[in-house]
């Protein structure tokens, strides 16, 4: 299922290998986020690039344009196929992320990643936001951080299933949608508050999926990434 996109959230490099080497070919791409990133660094990344597969490298940088900008020439240098940025850090810091990555990919000849900016955490509430001074309706929030994602020339956001129409709505078509808080009937929520199932997700217009616990923490992950896959007739 080229869509669908595991996060592989866990501690070390075998556990991470052994998932990947399991799932290899039922999947379209692996996340590589802070948690297996922090503890590890970037051999596992370039481990798997070198294997010819897709990375999302999922460290949601927000700083400085500069800051973001050295990051993001980094991940680029990597190999990644995907980055992201906080919309948050703003239209100037999105900017930068973009030219980093296209001057950094025709500096090493190689192709640049797609570059895609966090508009709300999926874990995120109204009432959540709100604590954080954004009074803004979730939605109507998320709508305006896309359209300065496109502003600024990213491929494309992460939003939560539930935003996925109005994104499709308000945005080129080509732009990307990158949905986690996938979630099947009888699956805990854990911390997501704005969840749904895959097969509405990506009949809302969704672009990739990301699923991690769903999967990774099944006795048989490729059982539970065939099983995700069917119920979404892949």
């Amino acid at each position: 299922m080229n869509e669908l996109l595991v996060a592989l959230d866990v501690d070390t490099i075998d556990e991470a290998r052994h998932l990947a080497n399991s799932l290899r070919g039922w999947v379209g791409g692996f996340k590589i986020g802070s948690r297996l990133f922090t503890a590890n660094g970037p051999a596992f990344v370039e481990e798997l690039v070198a294997r010819g597969d897709r990375v999302f490298l999922d460290l949601k940088f927000h700083d400085i344009p500069n800051t973001v900008a050295g990051a993001v020439a980094a991940a680029t240098r990597l190999g990644v196929w995907m980055v992201n940025v906080h919309a948050g850090g703003g239209l100037d810091m999105m900017k930068a992320a973009r030219q980093a990555a296209d001057e950094e990919a025709v500096r090493t000849s190689s192709a640049p990643p797609m570059v895609i900016a966090v508009t709300v955490l999926t874990s995120f509430s109204q009432e959540g936001l709100a604590r954080t001074g954004i009074d803004s309706a979730i939605p109507d929030h998320v709508r305006r951080l896309a359209l300065l994602a496109q502003e600024a020339g990213l491929d494309g956001v992460v939003a939560s299933p539930q935003e996925i129409g109005l994104i499709r709505e308000a945005c080129d078509a080509r732009f990307a949608i990158v949905t986690p808080g996938i979630r099947s009937a009888g699956d805990a929520m854990g911390d997501q508050n704005r969840t749904a199932s895959a097969a509405g997700a990506l009949a809302a217009g969704a672009s990739h999926l990301v699923v991690g616990r769903p999967i990774i923490a099944a006795a048989d992950p490729r059982a539970a990434a065939q099983a995700l896959a069917e119920s979404c007739g892949k």
